[in-house]
């Protein structure tokens, strides 16, 4: 590589590194030098991106007074595994590969690093470098010595949050200036809506005193007193219209029978957000809001809607009107166009798959009421499995749904019923699954007895189709009809648990995908790009299932068992908290992905362009993914696989 005639050598080769260091003229300004606010960038060196924006005038100054600009020949050692390294690296011009030599001695290549890439900050901050770096071909980068870096953490707390709070804070980054601002809607807390005064009624008093009550204090609802009951009952305005209109109630008739209990109440320091989430899936148009055991006031979806501009209101309103499928598919034609408003504003992922997850519930809940005969609701519960049952949906994907039936059902419709109900859903726009895990399928229509049959098969018979089977039913959870039914075939399947044999067999699928790590140095040209699906999340949502499931964990969302087997001492805190990050860049990307073929008039699926991707994104993506090769190598030694 021909060296520029305006750079000038500075020293001789680093030791051990084979790096030829030199300063270019435009750095070495008078100590004196004054500059702007906003001051010249170093040559190649971009100060406007993170974290380098984050930088003060002063830092800024350290940082180009200090820097030198390394030559590294082809093949070139810049760190060494395990090893400190005296300096950060910026790339300017070439490519780095990360590797490592596992056990066996073997050479594994983990990420490839470009322009614009920083190496060896993880190395300065604690003394030593994860992965070994090699220069393939020639390559010049910007360094930063590590005591001058160690510096700028010192004196930019901001900067050192971007490296030490890892994918978070660089996601935070990653999504610009108007994202971030939205985003701080998401973190409103209850305690600080506009919340009604809690007003309280004798569950004695009558309807016409309940009214007057409401007329005068201006609130939607009153809380029951009774001596009859521990805790109050809540009484709406509509409950009493109701009373007085359709059950014909007289006036003087007291409001305690209409109470509904027990209450449905928030925190005043959970996110405002969740109100809404928790309103849409139970239906409900008021929250009881509490603070310290003590009720604060009534929160209602009007207050919460003032903070939100959202259609999952709309949403949710038309389905509580709808009285017929086609109803229902008009109602759940605007999830597409929710999700996205959501996306564009900043809403944090995890809540939007709670909120599509709740109007997904009463979508499906609502068809199963219009196919199956009120009668027979007791008789019938509904499941939902995979990433709906582990509430991680959020465009439309593929019907994944079974049926639990009372031991002594005889009902000769179900059949043709259970026909209707996947077509309903197909007319909403869940396509059918191509594996046929649907309720049309008789092969999931089973009494809580079959189920546990069926278990014991898969505990004797591991691998193939029945692994497959396992693994979507462990992420069932039930959405309509009796779920008492559940519980038995909930507690057959928590007790696989116990079985190493079978956990080991099941655990192995979570090394069966490579990980899709060449993409971050050179850009593939052609194909459909890298299944993110195959490659991040399904190796970090299986395993954290196999996990929960060995210990008894019985939650399904991969968040939940995340935090669970931190608590249980199963997990590491730092990977329980960079596991659902990697999952949260993940699910962006793939959606952000998902949006741009909508817009190209292409079917969504789960592949990423790693061409459209910012350089930023790469290096959340790349981070995203050292995440998952660790909590890899954390199944792999915890079920004792082999590669």
């Amino acid at each position: 590589m021909a060296v520029p005639p305006h750079w000038n050598w500075a020293g001789p080769s680093l030791p051990h590194r084979s790096v030829t260091r030199f300063r270019p003229w435009s750095i070495q300004r008078p100590a004196t030098a004054t500059h702007n606010a906003r001051m010249d960038p170093v040559p190649g060196l971009d100060l406007s991106l993170p974290p380098f924006d984050l930088l003060d005038d002063a830092g800024r100054r350290r940082l180009q007074s200090s820097v030198d600009i390394g030559f590294h020949p082809g093949g070139t050692t810049l760190m060494e595994a395990g090893r400190p390294s005296p300096q950060v690296f910026v790339i300017l011009k070439g490519l780095v590969h990360a590797y490592q030599v596992d056990d066996r001695g073997r050479e594994e290549r983990f990420a490839d690093y470009g322009p614009g890439d920083i190496l060896g900050a993880w190395a300065v901050m604690a003394g030593r470098a994860r992965f070994s770096y090699r220069a393939d071909g020639d390559c010049v980068s910007h360094m930063i010595p590590a005591a001058t870096f160690r510096q700028l953490l010192e004196d930019n707390p901001r900067v050192a949050a971007y490296f030490n709070e890892g994918l978070a804070a660089k996601r935070q980054f990653a999504n610009g200036g108007e994202r971030r601002e939205a985003a701080e809607l998401m973190v409103i807390r209850v305690g600080e809506a506009d919340l009604a005064p809690a007003e309280h009624i004798d569950a004695a008093a009558t309807i016409a005193e309940a009214s007057a009550r409401l007329r005068d204090r201006r609130v939607d609802c009153l809380l029951v007193d009774d001596p009859a009951h521990a805790q109050p009952g809540i009484v709406t305005r509509t409950d009493l219209l109701g009373a007085l209109a359709l059950r014909a109630l007289p006036l003087d008739a007291p409001v305690g029978p209409l109470a509904s209990r027990p209450l449905a109440t928030i925190g005043t320091g959970e996110v405002l957000f969740q109100a809404l989430i928790d309103m849409t899936e139970r239906q409900i148009e008021r929250v009881v809001v509490t603070e310290g055991g003590r009720v604060a006031g009534t929160l209602g979806m009007a207050e919460v809607l003032a903070h939100f501009a959202s259609h999952s209101h709309l949403i949710s309103l038309r389905l509580a009107r709808a009285r017929d499928i086609d109803a229902i598919a008009e109602a759940a034609s605007g999830m597409t166009r929710l999700v996205r408003s959501l996306n564009v504003n900043g809403t944090r992922i995890p809540y939007m798959m709670e909120l599509v997850s709740a109007l997904n519930s009463r979508i499906m809940a609502g068809i199963f009421e219009l196919v199956v005969p009120p009668e027979l609701h007791e008789r019938i519960c509904l499941l939902v499995m995979g990433s709906e049952g582990r509430r991680e949906q959020l465009l439309k994907t593929d019907q994944d749904n079974a049926l639990v039936l009372a031991d002594d059902l005889d009902w000769p419709g179900l059949g043709e019923a259970m026909d209707r109900f996947s077509a309903a859903l197909a007319k909403v726009g869940y396509p059918p699954c191509p594996g046929r895990v649907m309720v049309d399928n008789p092969h999931w229509r089973m009494s809580a007895a079959q189920w546990r049959e069926r278990i014991g098969q898969w505990r004797r018979v591991h691998g193939g189709q029945g692994a497959l089977d396992l693994s979507i039913a462990l992420d069932a959870r039930p959405v309509a009809g009796n779920g008492a039914l559940f519980a038995p075939v909930k507690q057959a399947l928590m007790a696989l648990g116990d079985d190493e044999i079978l956990l080991h067999h099941l655990a192995a699928a979570t090394l069966e995908f490579d990980m899709p790590l060449t993409f971050f140095g050179r850009v593939r040209s052609g194909g459909a790009g890298t299944d993110i699906k195959k490659g991040g999340l399904f190796p970090v949502v299986h395993g954290l299932r196999c996990l929960a499931l060995r210990h008894g964990i019985a939650a399904t969302s991969s968040r939940e068992r995340c935090a669970a087997l931190v608590e249980a001492g199963q997990l590491s805190p730092g990977l329980g908290r960079d596991l659902p990050q990697a999952l949260n860049v993940f699910q962006h990307m793939r959606l952000d992905a998902q949006f741009a073929a909508l817009d190209q008039g292409r079917a969504p699926d789960n592949h990423i362009d790693p061409s459209r991707l910012r350089r930023l994104d790469r290096e959340l993506m790349r981070d995203a993914l050292l995440v998952v090769k660790e909590f890899r190598a954390h199944v792999r030694q915890s079920f004792h696989l082999r590669d």
